[in-house]
């Protein structure tokens, strides 16, 4: 996980923002991911790779709501994906599936989802982090980026303070 990129992501208008707890709407996402999914293996051409990167996006952001965590920046959303235990084959298997749907959906390329039973399996795993989340990982994980969030302010105090006192703030 790239902290800098988190505290960007923070500081965006649409990016990383912690929001009340939203259960309903965690469910509601998951259900949509699964409702999805269901196209994925009706639709055909590039139709499987659009709604396969929906299916599994719907099932990550069904994660976010549950945490209270809002991000309308789907790269933003991708890249919390470490704090939640996704390993980096799952992390850089999304980075692709939304690349390949960005390439086919704007830029008319010819791009084929290559195995449905990889959207399958990312909704499932989506699942087993949903049914693990306790209220106490819950916490943790809102610390962990009111941590990086409060990062930026707290390096902005250090310069702040270095340059009251004449000192270089080097490295900082």
């Amino acid at each position: 996980m790239d902290k800098n990129k988190i505290r960007w992501c923070c500081n965006q208008d649409k990016g990383i923002s912690l929001i009340e707890l939203k259960p309903h709407l965690s469910e509601s996402y998951i259900k949509e991911a699964d409702q999805t999914l269901e196209t994925v293996l009706n639709v055909k051409g590039k139709w499987k790779v659009i709604t396969g990167y929906y299916a599994c996006y719907n099932a990550l952001y069904s994660i976010l709501m549950k945490c209270g965590i809002k991000s309308e920046i789907h790269e933003c959303s991708i890249e919390l994906m470490e704090l939640f235990g996704f390993s980096n084959d799952e992390i850089d298997y999304m980075r692709k599936l939304k690349e390949d749907r960005i390439q086919t959906q704007y830029y008319l390329k010819e791009i084929f989802l290559k195995d449905e039973k990889e959207v399958k399996r990312f909704i499932l795993k989506c699942k087993e982090i949903l049914n693990g989340l306790s209220s106490n990982k819950i916490e943790e994980i809102r610390d962990k980026i009111r941590l990086i969030e409060n990062l930026k302010e707290f390096y902005f105090l250090v310069i702040k303070w270095h340059s009251v006192l004449g000192v270089k703030a080097e490295g900082i």
